[in-house]
């Protein structure tokens, strides 16, 4: 009998450390890696496009970035797909349109998600930031993954041209922002005003931290530092609108501004096969 209360004990305690809630807190899923993919590189003849009334006839480098994201026990999601895998190889793109970037690709898409040992099938979640060229070229590599687009982006009357998706793509039409993986720790933000339904996502990272991606809600620093708004935008308007509400997250969540099209941060980042954890 005087064993008995130490036994009881163990036996408590070994209940509580073997509880499903405990387990669970224990084992917190989340993001684990982020990659940065080369999804093509362009020269722009004309900043100004991008900074009306400034930087007239100013050369410039762009970037133009994907970024794979790997959940503990969710799997993988890819947000933006870059310029078409069809201009790998050729060391000059096809010529620009409406003063857009002459865009290449060193690098494939398929191939850098290959390196990692990915398929195209391991996709769970293809979101895009908005229905641009060079940020949708790739889409149907990924025909059975969950498209996560805005409703407003998706029904945008088409000043591209037909066929920026597949009808019988599966998607998911979203009006506003949305939680991914239902944790918290990918979330789309809506920032509408490149585009009628542009979004942008804010990531979190156990180690790196928040980061917040922009798509084209901002091209470079500059036009993030002095709020410039480029001449080809939906509306202005909406975009002052967003940008505001990025350094509102950015300033609760602490995140750091990752900028797609940004030639010098670009430079400064580590891509794949690195990761960010």
């Amino acid at each position: 009998m005087k064993f008995a209360r130490p036994f009881a004990r163990l036996f408590v305690i070994a209940a509580i450390l073997l509880s499903p809630n405990l387990v669970s807190a224990q084992s917190k899923s989340g993001i684990d890696r982020l990659y940065i993919l080369d999804c093509g590189q362009g020269t722009a003849a004309d900043k100004s496009r991008w900074t009306p009334g400034e930087n007239v006839n100013v050369p410039m480098d762009v970037v133009d970035n994907c970024y794979l994201i790997h959940h503990s026990t969710q799997g993988y999601m890819l947000w933006d797909t870059g310029v078409t895998d069809a201009l790998y190889g050729r060391p000059e793109g096809p010529r620009p349109t409406n003063g857009g970037p002459n865009w290449r690709r060193p690098k494939s898409l398929a191939g850098q998600l290959e390196e990692l040992g990915v398929k195209p099938s391991d996709i769970k979640y293809l979101a895009i930031s908005h229905t641009h060229p060079d940020h949708i070229g790739n889409v149907e590599l990924f025909p059975q993954s969950m498209l996560l687009v805005q409703k407003a982006e998706y029904e945008w009357p088409l000043p591209l041209g037909v066929g920026r998706f597949k009808p019988e793509h599966p998607v998911t039409k979203l009006e506003g922002d949305y939680d991914v993986f239902g944790d918290g720790s990918v979330t789309i933000i809506s920032t509408p005003g490149h585009t009628p339904g542009h979004q942008s996502l804010l990531v979190k990272l156990p180690k790196t931290g928040a980061l917040l991606l922009s798509g084209d809600a901002v091209h470079f620093k500059d036009n993030w530092d002095n709020r410039r708004v480029p001449g080809g935008n939906f509306d202005k308007d909406k975009t002052i609108a967003s940008m505001a509400r990025m350094a509102d997250i950015m300033a609760k969540e602490k995140a750091q501004l990752w900028i797609n099209h940004d030639n010098a941060q670009g430079d400064s980042l580590k891509h794949s096969p690195a990761f960010y954890d």
